[in-house]
């Protein structure tokens, strides 16, 4: 029988350049949005859109995926922080008990996920003059492929963290004072990505399901919210409150989205592109 073993993980917080130092989290969101600009182009290239509205779709995402993820954040998990340090809620730092550079952290995807489809449905109104399915039949492929690499951050940061192992097998957080390993959570739901990402990538380029207004979309939110529901099972609540729930907070917030997506792949077969 074959024992996995754990190891320590005690990362340095970022690449010192000697005056700065680079944060590996907000490394990660660089490399996000810069592989999703790239996934964009080709696709836009491929629909003959022209690259100057990509420029624009870039500012929306970013703005719409900082902007929800914090508010998702903020609402869903740690909404004291509304009344008692207003200022940490949209700005990196925080102000109680006392003034501190926090650099953006407490990110939500479900909060990203609402606020992404307003600024699509903005931006398909405004720039695109298409359907807002169509856009979201597209821009899903590049955000889940910068999903894997938030959730690698996330795993640097020792952040969003799994329930101990209670064996030899799994992850020791040693920033966080512990001795004993947990679940790699995070790795686990980057993994789960990778597979939503080819799949979705698979369905654009080789089949002709991208005719079909809102498939794709249906796709990546049954699956990508599917993979966030069961590594929730493994995953620390993020409410301490909360964590005598059947399911937790970000399980039950999974469940609109899967459903949702269940509708969108039934109810394609009516909106097919002529």
């Amino acid at each position: 029988m074959i024992h996995f073993l754990s190891f320590d993980w005690d990362p340095s917080p970022g690449i010192d350049l000697g005056f700065f130092v680079i944060r590996y989290y907000s490394l990660m969101f660089v490399i996000a949005f810069t592989l999703g600009w790239f996934i964009m182009k080709r696709i836009f290239k491929n629909e003959g859109e022209p690259e100057s509205k990509l420029d624009s779709l870039f500012i929306y995402m970013v703005v719409a995926t900082l902007l929800g993820a914090r508010l998702g954040h903020v609402i869903f998990y740690q909404p004291e922080l509304i009344t008692q340090d207003p200022l940490s809620v949209l700005l990196p730092i925080q102000t109680v008990p006392e003034f501190k550079f926090t650099g953006f952290q407490g990110l939500a995807s479900h909060g990203a996920a609402i606020v992404i489809i307003i600024a699509m449905f903005i931006y398909s109104k405004k720039i695109l003059k298409k359907p807002v399915l169509w856009i979201l039949d597209r821009i899903i492929i590049a955000v889940t492929c910068g999903g894997i690499f938030v959730r690698i951050g996330n795993f640097i940061n020792s952040e969003i963290i799994g329930k101990p192992t209670g064996s030899d097998y799994g992850v020791v957080f040693k920033q966080l004072g512990e001795d004993f390993a947990r679940h790699p959570a995070q790795l686990y739901e980057s993994a789960g990505y990778i597979i939503v990402f080819l799949i979705v990538w698979s369905i654009y380029w080789k089949t002709d399901k991208r005719k079909y207004l809102g498939y794709i979309f249906g796709v990546f939110l049954v699956l990508l919210w599917l993979v966030r529901f069961l590594v929730e099972f493994v995953k620390e609540a993020q409410v301490e409150d909360r964590a005598d729930w059947l399911l937790n907070t970000g399980q039950w917030l999974s469940i609109p989205f899967i459903l949702f997506g269940m509708y969108l792949i039934v109810s394609s077969k009516n909106r097919k592109i002529t």
